[in-house]
């Protein structure tokens, strides 16, 4: 088993995403709000001003991020990571998305 993490700077897409996982039989995501490091910090600039370049690397119109997270079997791993770059697009862009998995040792009241 896995743990797939996905921080959704595109929150328009969270939809799509979620339809394109159900059609892949991919269930059980949870999702909460989330904020990052350097759009939290954006946010203060005044404050650290040695920070005044981050303005410019940041979508400071963006609110906030969607985090997915969801326990899935190995051989489902690839499937919902192709599916996260397929409706969000090219990772190695600004303000896409990040994933990452982790593996799990042992995991009790879930089904996968």
């Amino acid at each position: 088993m896995k743990l797939l993490m996905i921080v959704l700077n595109q929150v328009e897409k969270l939809d799509e995403l979620l339809e394109e996982f159900i059609s892949a039989d991919i269930h059980g995501a949870t999702i909460i709000n989330s904020t990052g490091m350097v759009s939290e910090l954006a946010k203060h600039i005044e404050n650290y001003p040695i920070f005044g370049s981050l303005r410019f690397m940041v979508d400071l119109n963006r609110a906030e991020s969607k985090t997915i997270f969801m326990v899935l079997k190995e051989e489902k791993v690839e499937q919902a990571k192709d599916i996260v770059r397929k409706t969000v697009g090219d990772l190695s862009k600004p303000n896409t998305a990040v994933i990452f998995t982790m593996p799990i040792l042992s995991a009790e009241g879930i089904e996968i």
